[in-house]
C-alpha cells in the first residue's frame, strides 16, 4: 500500500488504497464506499445516519442474497436484521432504524485506515455524537472532486468487484491468496475454475477487478492493455 500511494498520491490512489488494501473483517467498507460515491453530488454535504442507512443497507441486503457470509465474525445483529428484511420479516423503516443504530458502529471509524494508520486524504468527516450513535457524517470536497474526475466513473464498479472477490473467499473459507482466480478474455469475466469442492463460479468483470490496481489506466483502452496482474489471477481464453 505504501508503494501504491508513494508512486502517485492522488485522490483516486487514496480511495483505491482504502478499497483494495484496507483491512477486511466485514464487507461494510465496500457498502460504505458505494454509498459515499452515490451521495457525492447531493446539495447538502451533511448526511444524517438515517439517510446514509438507506443505500448502505440496500447494498448489503443485495449481497446477502448472493453470499450469506459478509463478515469474519460468527454473528452480527445488524446482518441478521438485513437477512430478516430479505425474508420479508422486517419493514423498511425497521431496517433503516437498525442500520442507523448498529450498522455504522465500526465502519465509520475504520474506513480510512489502511495498514497501521489512515490514508492522508479523508472523504468524509465523522460528526456523530461523541463519535458513536446518532448524528451524521459530512462529505468532504475531496469526495466531490474524486467523483467529478476522469477516474470517478469507474470507482463504484471497482468497489463492487473487490467486494465479490472478498466475499467469495469468505464463503469458501479460503485466504485471499489461496484463490486461483482466472480471467476469461472472451467474456470479460473473472471466475473460479471448478475443482473437487466447487463448480465453476463467475465472480465479476475483469475490468472492474483490475482497474484499481492499474490506477484507471485501462479504463478507456480496455482491460487488455499492458498490466501486471495480482498474483491471485491467471489468464485464460475461457470456454
Amino acid at each position: 500500500m505504501i508503494d501504491f500511494l508513494a508512486k502517485a498520491p492522488t485522490l483516486d490512489a487514496n480511495w483505491r488504497a482504502v478499497v483494495l488494501f484496507g483491512r477486511n473483517v466485514a464487507s461494510y467498507k465496500f457498502a460504505l464506499a458505494k454509498t459515499l460515491l452515490g451521495l457525492a453530488d447531493r446539495a447538502d454535504d451533511r448526511v444524517h445516519l438515517e439517510d446514509l442507512a438507506t443505500p448502505f443497507a440496500r447494498h448489503l441486503c443485495e449481497h446477502l442474497r448472493l453470499v450469506d457470509k459478509q463478515t469474519t465474525s460468527p454473528s452480527s445483529k445488524f446482518l441478521d436484521a438485513c437477512r430478516a428484511f430479505n425474508r420479508g420479516e422486517l419493514s423498511d423503516d425497521a431496517l433503516i432504524g437498525t442500520t442507523a443504530r448498529l450498522g455504522f458502529n465500526n465502519v465509520l471509524d475504520a474506513f480510512h485506515v489502511v495498514g497501521s494508520g489512515p490514508v492522508p486524504v479523508r472523504f468524509f468527516e465523522d460528526e456523530r455524537n461523541g463519535g458513536r450513535g446518532g448524528g451524521a457524517i459530512r462529505l468532504t470536497d475531496h469526495l466531490r472532486q474524486l467523483t467529478g474526475s476522469l477516474q470517478g466513473g469507474g470507482l463504484s464498479d471497482e468497489a463492487e468487484a473487490r467486494w465479490r472477490l472478498v466475499e467469495t473467499a469468505w464463503y469458501l473459507d479460503l485466504p485471499r491468496a489461496g484463490i486461483a482466480v482466472q480471467a476469461d478474455a472472451a467474456q470479460d469475466l473473472l471466475y473460479l475454475p471448478a475443482n473437487h469442492r466447487i463448480r465453476r463460479t463467475s465472480l465479476t468483470r475483469v475490468r472492474g477487478a483490475l482497474n484499481g490496481y492499474q490506477r484507471g489506466r485501462c479504463s478507456t483502452a480496455g482491460w487488455r492493455c499492458r498490466w501486471q496482474p495480482p498474483k491471485w489471477i491467471t489468464s485464460s481464453r475461457g470456454s
